[in-house]
């Protein structure tokens, strides 16, 4: 009789640790699937912003050839490029990123006031390349933050924080733009000669 009660505890505890296993497994599985998301998601965003900097070289020889183009202009899409190519981790990606958008509202805008130029088609063609890339990128940083925001939850959630915690993960940066880029574009046409 002794000998079964023991048996019994013995397999209890066995479906105990096995079970404890698999739980360990599938938390473990699970994190690291929403840290690979994470690095997917962020390399994604990565390649839309290396597209829109490669159109950006085309869209600043296209709008060169228009002498009486605003030059400042010119040289304000010239930095924001070069500052997002210097951009090494994720807050410096996201400022430089959001000053070449904003900097590209400003070009748009202004070349409303060059009809040979809006005509241009090159130019019609990048605009239209670079407002798709925008919005592609939109849904990439939404699809980052949204895989960011699942992990960062999981890790603070008891039991996942403990396995976390023992796999030594830390929360994720959410992909935002600055206080100062979520500010309207302000466009001055006084100044340009006609």
């Amino acid at each position: 009789m002794a000998f079964e009660i023991w048996l019994i505890v013995g397999v209890f505890f066995l479906l105990l640790v096995i079970a404890f296993v698999v739980y360990f497994i599938a938390v473990f599985n699970g994190l690291v699937r929403l840290k690979n998301n994470i690095k997917k998601a962020l390399a994604n965003i990565d390649v839309l912003l290396k597209q829109r900097t490669d159109e950006l070289t085309k869209l600043i020889e296209t709008v060169r050839g228009y002498a009486r183009f605003e030059k400042k202009v010119l040289t304000e899409v010239t930095k924001a490029r070069t500052a997002f190519l210097d951009a090494k981790t994720l807050p410096e990606k996201a400022k430089a990123s959001d000053a070449i958008s904003s900097v590209l509202k400003t070009l748009f805008a202004v070349a409303e006031n060059y009809p040979q130029l809006k005509a241009n088609e090159n130019f019609k063609q990048l605009q239209d390349r670079i407002s798709g890339i925008e919005n592609e990128i939109a849904d990439r940083r939404e699809f980052y933050n949204d895989s960011v925001n699942t992990y960062n939850i999981r890790i603070q959630q008891i039991p996942d924080r403990f396995i976390a915690g023992m796999l030594r993960y830390q929360p994720e940066t959410l992909f935002k733009a600055e206080e100062a880029e979520k500010k309207d574009v302000k466009v001055d046409f006084s100044d340009i000669a006609k």
